[in-house]
């Protein structure tokens, strides 16, 4: 039954008489330390109990390991250390390896400065020409500086992809349609990508900028039908000309090479008629002192070689006879058939030849031909 309740008695809630009062604190500590006391081995006089000395190191010694223990830390080899002592940041930055700091007062973030970060971004943005385009990318980046990325900005990665979104939309606002989609994608990374990571810097977010990749770059879709329309036109003009230009380097190299062939030919031409101009020349410089040393010798001996050379390429011959009206015919024609048909040889003829010229020889030494000739 309660104790609040009739016939209760005077007990009241602190298991004595009503009269009583709660229970001595000091009463119960006093209790306690002397039960600890006992479990320890250690006493007092007086009635109190106590700790012993021993005891006392002992408990110093333990706390003090477990804190040096607790202040004990590795750094792995893509890790950098921050410490924080008391709150503020320290300039120094921890490098890999095992390292301790006293807990309580100091406290050491941990950043990995080797892993590759990766930031999508895509949005729709409005070019020079005042045309709409659809252009996504992806940012790779690393932590340049563990400090500032931890301390300088309260959410780098934040920061990072308005950064991102204000570089994008400048350079894109200061570029054509055609260059965004087309061949200028390229470019316009590159310069995005130095454009962001000016803004990093200045807000002083501690992080590299690796890699900047335009992933696509479109029209909207309401107008990508009659942009594929203007593409595959523009393809097929530049497939045109290309098989002109083609055409063109297939056609001026042949006629290059015909005109020099006739250049060539040309040079080689006057090449040999001035070779053969020399050559007669020079032979006949050669006959003009032969015949100034044996004129008669040499005359006769030109005109003969002159006749053996006419008589080769004529098929009659007629000869006059001085004094007289008879005239020597000489049937050359029917010795070259003759000699075509019996299969006679060149030589045949050349001995025919030689002795026509003989019989003239005679005909010449015995003066039956005028002197003129």
């Amino acid at each position: 039954m309660a104790w609040n309740e009739p016939g209760g008695g005077d007990k009241d809630p602190w298991g004595g008489r009503g009269e009583q009062g709660p229970p001595d604190l000091d009463e119960a500590f006093k209790k306690l330390q002397a039960q600890l006391a006992g479990i320890f081995g250690g006493g007092g006089g007086g009635g109190g109990v106590g700790f012993s000395p021993g005891l006392i190191g002992l408990i110093v010694v333990g706390l003090v390991i477990v804190y040096f223990g607790f202040g004990v830390y590795q750094l792995d080899a893509q890790e950098r250390g921050v410490v924080f002592r008391f709150g503020k940041a320290q300039e120094d930055i921890v490098m890999p390896g095992l390292h301790w700091n006293p807990p309580v007062i100091d406290a050491v973030a941990k950043v990995n400065v080797t892993r590759l970060n990766s930031l999508s971004h895509k949005a729709l943005m409005l070019t020079e020409d005042e045309n709409i385009v659809d252009v996504s990318l992806t940012v790779q980046w690393v932590v340049k500086n563990p400090v500032d990325y931890l301390v300088r900005v309260r959410n780098p990665r934040i920061s990072l992809d308005h950064a991102t979104e204000s570089a994008l939309r400048h350079v894109v606002g200061s570029s054509g349609m055609d260059q965004v989609i087309t061949d200028g994608r390229a470019a316009i990374a590159v310069e995005v990508q130095e454009r962001l990571q000016t803004y990093l810097d200045s807000y002083g977010t501690g992080i590299l900028i690796s890699k900047v990749n335009i992933d696509e770059s479109a029209p909207p879709n309401q107008v990508r039908d009659a942009f594929n329309d203007v593409q595959k036109a523009k393809e097929d003009e530049q497939r045109t000309i290309n098989d002109a230009n083609a055409y063109a380097e297939s056609v001026i190299p042949e006629a290059r090479g015909e005109a020099q062939k006739q250049i060539e030919q040309a040079s080689a031409y006057r090449d040999q008629v001035i070779a053969r101009a020399e050559g007669e020349a020079d032979r006949f410089t050669k006959l003009l002192t032969e015949y100034q040393l044996a004129e008669r010798v040499t005359r006769d001996r030109l005109y003969i070689d002159a006749m053996e050379s006419l008589l080769s390429r004529s098929s009659k011959i007629m000869i006059d006879v001085e004094g007289g009206n008879n005239m020597l015919y000489l049937p050359l024609d029917r010795l070259g058939r003759s000699s075509s048909i019996g299969g006679a040889s060149r030589e045949s003829v050349s001995s025919a030849a030689d002795a026509i010229l003989q019989e003239l020889n005679d005909r010449i030494a015995s003066g039956r031909l005028r002197e003129s000739r």
